[in-house]
């Protein structure tokens, strides 16, 4: 595949005969592709991942945005994009600046480590997903074990007519190890997953100990008890603490939703919604987070922004059109999951801060109650302000100790209730973020991180 800057050329043509036309113009050019390998019980397979490149030009047109859209990045075709931009433009045009500010960045950046993706051959991959499937299948009552490693290269250049130029290449990678036990019909699974913006390192902990840890769990799982039911104190473990910061202050505080009425977080902003103890960040530039970026898709660098800070709602995401629309500035947030696709406020890596609570002190804090642990999933209710996180396992906790594992459950309320109920915060030695995708409505999914420390409140669990 040719590298974007090839067509730079014919590309900045074409956005300089249409910012003559318009108050602003910009064009976002992409290139991606990337490795999947399987393997299980009946497969073996090593497929390329499509390799996805061209460029989607944008117009303020007085009132609104217009788009065009090409796979074919020749003169031909970037000349009939700016028709197609030129004759909506006559349609719908008028007077007036494009809504927020412009960026004027121009930086090249890209992943950096010794030890390249692009280095490791397919087939080195195969025989690492081959090898981690023989690890989980050595341990009694592991019936199978399904591998999965994918690994992709994103190149984005954005160019616009207020002089930016950002050009940023992303190297992901993530593996999933699930070792199925089996016993008496009953099936269960505790997946490995790790992921993150790197090289080889990634793979780090793809371990034999690991893969083993993840088989026992798995095992231990068929004996697991029925989780408790009712309102109860809930101490939830790193993984699930960034399933609810994703689902509470992530895609409430996308202000595309203020802008339509559709978040309850809207009136809040300002306001006290948690203890001292709390921060909530999205933060895009995080070190070799999975949702991590140089650049949004608007040119602006990936930044942290305190969501909740020490308590109080302090601050939503924003591309440049909600930020002027609420007097602030773009936070890094715009994102189009290709160049196919809308560009909307997104989340990247979201996460609780650490506090100062040890896993011991919070557990004692608990009395009684119980952890939940490897969160699975989430919804939210952006208008009403409830949630529910789903989890694969648990563990009780009894007079002040850990005790009985016990097996899938959901917890579920309202966020403010939730969060007004929060008690204990854990320390930085306990933090992490998990990889994963989200979508906007039923589409458009995007690499994100969420992740954070252990969290200590009260909620209604059930089995889920």
């Amino acid at each position: 595949m040719r590298s974007l800057v090839d067509f730079e050329e014919g590309v900045e043509k074409v956005l300089s005969r249409l910012a003559r036309k318009a108050a602003f113009a910009d064009v976002l050019l992409q290139g991606g592709h990337g490795v999947t390998v399987r393997v299980d019980s009946k497969l073996f397979d090593v497929s390329a991942e499509p390799r996805l490149q061209g460029a989607v030009f944008r117009l303020w047109a007085g009132e609104r945005w217009i788009e065009a859209a090409s796979s074919d990045l020749t003169p031909t075709a970037l000349e009939r994009c700016a028709e197609l931009l030129e004759r909506g433009l006559g349609r719908v045009g008028g007077p007036g600046a494009a809504p927020g500010s412009a960026s004027t960045v121009r930086e090249e950046r890209a992943t950096s480590s010794a030890r390249p993706l692009s280095e490791m051959a397919p087939e080195s991959l195969l025989a690492l997903a081959k090898e981690a499937r023989g690890w989980g299948l050595s341990q009694p009552s592991i019936a199978e074990a399904q591998v999965r490693i994918f690994r992709s290269n994103d190149q984005r250049l954005y160019l616009n007519s207020a002089g930016a130029r950002c050009l940023q290449t992303i190297d992901r990678a993530v593996f999933v190890v699930a070792p199925i036990a089996m016993e008496n019909g009953k099936a269960e699974t505790e997946p490995l997953v790790r992921g993150g913006e790197g090289g080889q390192e990634l793979f780090g902990e793809l371990t034999e100990e690991n893969v083993l840890t993840a088989a026992r769990r798995s095992k231990e799982l068929l004996s697991a008890k029925s989780p408790p039911t009712g309102e109860m104190a809930v101490l939830l473990d790193p993984s699930v603490a960034g399933l609810f910061a994703h689902e509470s202050f992530g895609h409430g505080t996308e202000a595309d939703q203020f802008t339509r009425d559709r978040s309850y977080l809207k009136p809040l902003l300002g306001s006290e919604v948690g203890p001292p103890s709390l921060t909530i960040v999205d933060d895009g530039s995080y070190p070799n987070g999975w949702g991590t970026l140089f650049f949004d898709d608007e040119g602006h660098p990936g930044q942290k922004t305190k969501l909740v800070d020490a308590g109080r709602f302090t601050a939503a995401l924003h591309d440049r059109e909600t930020a002027a629309a609420f007097s602030t500035r773009a936070t890094g947030n715009t994102r189009r999951s290709d160049f196919l696709s809308r560009a909307y406020v997104r989340m990247t890596n979201t996460y609780v801060e650490p506090g100062e609570l040890s896993l011991d002190e919070l557990v004692a804090e608990t009395k009684n109650g119980v952890i939940l642990e490897r969160g699975t999933s989430g919804i939210e209710d952006p208008l009403g302000g409830q949630m529910q996180l789903k989890v694969k396992a648990g563990h009780l906790i009894e007079n002040g100790k850990i005790t009985d594992l016990v097996g899938s459950m959901a917890l579920s309320g309202s966020v403010l209730k939730f969060l007004r109920a929060i008690r204990g915060v854990g320390v930085r030695g306990e933090f992490r973020i998990e990889s994963g995708f989200c979508g906007k409505g039923h589409g458009d999914y995007i690499p994100v991180g969420s992740g954070g420390v252990y969290l200590l409140s009260q909620a209604v669990v059930g089995p889920a």
